[in-house]
């Protein structure tokens, strides 16, 4: 298993980058930074970044960011367009040998919450979402957008960048939307659970297109946690994982420390290794800690260290080896 930390905030050499060496961590989960005069996506940008991380003693396992995707998402004139972008990035990982891409299908907004500073355990803050209070929102300039169309759209996406990412070897894993609910101001929402998610990846099969296994948010969903891990593990699906904790349902949830939410996170870690999981992991969604300013709420610096740490003993307990910088 191959503990990764993400550098979404902190994405050039700073203290988190020494913080998860000395935690023994070091897989990147990076973002589409512009290094260079050309797109984030192009292969000279992309390489910048791996010798970036390379220099400070990281490998980049995991792009999880996209180019612009929204026509793509919505249907719009200029989606074929934001495809080739997609089409750029994919060979330009397969040239560098950067296994998998993270990435989502929610349309004009993506991860949402309605509130970011939630008081829980010992005064820490959390993020949550609150289902009534979007009711009250206006609906968006694209007016009602049907789950079908987000079928169809996704559909066409998959066909046209599927076997590109089967020549470069890249891995493509879909992240559920989150919150899983839907709609949201007339935008459909339609990865909302595990059978979602299998949908998705059967409308065009491929030992490239999985998912990243956002455990967040499929217990948020109220699927069963260990069951979904079997259920893709066992086809090999599970491309990345995302391991966090909520307390809640769809409709009204807030993030919770690892050990404090509604998940047998154990009973998680222990399905991970009895399917044989080996690919990358990192603890999400952090509390922001005492002394700390909620600047990045989900991605501040103390709260990652408790998560690494929780998530750490319980590969250990659940039968993972550690050998250099994997489990």
């Amino acid at each position: 298993m191959q503990v990764a930390e993400a550098y979404f905030f902190h994405d050039y050499e700073c203290e988190l980058w020494s913080l998860a060496k000395q935690m023994g961590i070091t897989d990147a989960v990076v973002p589409l930074t512009s290094l260079t005069e050309g797109n984030a996506w192009e292969y000279d940008n992309l390489a910048r970044i791996q010798q970036m991380y390379a220099k400070g003693g990281l490998r980049v396992t995991v792009i999880e960011s996209m180019p612009p995707s929204n026509k793509i998402k919505l249907g719009l004139p200029g989606r074929d367009e934001e495809i080739a972008y997609f089409q750029t990035l994919i060979r330009g990982m397969g040239k560098l040998g950067i296994p998998v891409l993270c990435y989502n299908f929610m349309a004009e907004f993506g991860w949402f919450r309605s509130a970011l500073d939630i008081p829980t355990r010992g005064g820490a803050l959390v993020s949550g979402y609150d289902h009534k209070q979007m009711e009250q929102e206006p609906l968006t300039a694209h007016g009602h957008v049907s789950e079908e169309t987000l079928w169809s759209n996704l559909q066409y996406f998959m066909e046209r960048v599927v076997p590109v990412a089967e020549e470069a070897k890249v891995k493509l894993a879909l992240h559920p939307d989150d919150p899983p609910i839907s709609p949201i101001r007339g935008i459909s929402r339609i990865l909302r659970n595990a059978d979602a998610l299998q949908r998705a990846i059967d409308l065009v099969p491929s030992p490239y297109n999985g998912i990243t296994f956002c455990q967040g948010t499929l217990a948020t969903a109220g699927d069963d946690i260990p069951k979904a891990i079997r259920q893709f593990g066992r086809q090999d699906k599970i491309f990345f994982v995302h391991f966090r904790d909520v307390s809640g349902t769809a409709d009204k949830f807030h993030e919770t420390f690892h050990d404090d939410g509604k998940t047998d996170m154990f009973a998680a870690m222990k399905t991970y290794y009895e399917i044989g999981y080996n690919g990358p992991v990192r603890a999400d969604h952090v509390p922001t800690m005492a002394g700390e300013k909620n600047e990045f709420p989900g991605y501040e610096i103390m709260g990652r260290l408790f998560g690494n740490g929780y998530m750490l003993g319980l590969m250990e307990a659940a039968g993972y080896k550690r050998y250099g910088i994997s489990w």
